[in-house]
């Protein structure tokens, strides 16, 4: 298992750009890269939102994964999604992803990581952030059998092409979209079907939507582990406020927070699981000194794993 660096911010002195997931533009990009790579990541993931608000062509983006790799740091998964069968957003979902695979490929990217969130139906209204309350608009519970087929007919599409360029499709557990748990994200990879799909066990996504989680993240990851293609790690801290039926959550290095991941690392060693241990990074503060700490700490975990 190899590590994968989602960051999440990318300020990197001059530069103080800080649009979530992008890294800083390529004037200021080498002496960045050198660092990421130095805490020990092997590659990286690119969020489609900052190409699409560029050069998406198929030249720019061999140019931007040439120099990655040429960094040391080729580009693993691309991120994108959206509500693909939302009568409403859903077209314009499903033409976007066919963008996203295609970048993939030109980039060199051997994953696509989707999320299916689907627009809050009360906007304001009780679990429209869908984190730490006890609802949350678009979440499984609330699903029928339909939007499960129909969301896993697009999905497949989707898989389909990316099949055919050689990249597999990972699903993100997500709060507020249809998979958002272990026995919903399982059900839709049985409805979709293919082989070069699975899901993206993202336990802090399970771990806050709800004040009180559905399930343990022991019983997801253990559930996950044989039918995943990527992997989010990131670990977080819980305060909870009884009083109001309301939970906040903390971001913090791996090692800090609630999720024991040397139970979860240990199960998709266990579970023969090959593909990437990819670290959300921090969102403040200096990024770059949390994420190598939690890049330490994977690798401490990894190691005892596999001893």
């Amino acid at each position: 298992m190899k590590l994968c660096y989602a960051l999440r911010r990318g300020v990197y002195f001059p530069s103080q750009k800080d649009n979530f997931g992008e890294m800083p533009d390529r004037q200021h990009r080498a002496k960045y890269l050198k660092v990421v790579k130095a805490a020990g990541f092997d590659g990286v993931e690119v969020p489609i939102g900052g190409a699409l608000r560029g050069d998406a062509s198929d030249g720019a983006a061999e140019d931007f994964g040439a120099e990655l790799r040429d960094a040391g740091l080729p580009v693993v998964c691309v991120r994108g999604g959206g509500p693909v069968a939302h009568p409403k957003e859903g077209p314009t979902v499903r033409a976007r992803m066919k963008a996203v695979v295609q970048y993939a490929a030109a980039v060199g990217a051997s994953v696509v990581n989707s999320t299916i969130v689907t627009p809050a139906t009360l906007p304001d209204g009780p679990g429209a952030e869908r984190r730490g309350e006890s609802t949350s608009q678009g979440a499984s519970r609330y699903a029928s059998e339909a939007d499960f087929v129909e969301t896993a007919r697009h999905l497949r599409d989707i898989g389909k092409q990316c099949g055919d360029l050689g990249i597999k499709l990972s699903i993100e557990i997500h709060q507020g979209s249809v998979a958002d748990n272990s026995w919903s994200g399982l059900k839709l990879l049985d409805l979709i079907g293919l082989e070069n799909v699975g899901v993206n066990p993202d336990l802090g996504n399970i771990f806050w939507q709800f004040d009180e989680p559905e399930e343990t993240n022991e019983h997801a990851i253990v559930a996950l582990a044989t039918r995943s293609t990527y992997w989010h790690c990131k670990n977080l801290k819980k305060v909870y406020y009884p009083q109001l039926r309301k939970a906040i959550f903390l971001r913090v290095p791996l090692e800090d927070g609630d999720i024991d991941y040397r139970f979860a690392v240990s199960a998709m060693v266990a579970a023969g699981y090959s593909g990437y241990m990819s670290i959300e990074g921090a969102n403040t503060g200096d990024q770059l000194s949390q994420d190598a700490r939690s890049a330490a700490y994977a690798r401490r975990l990894l190691r005892e794993a596999t001893a």
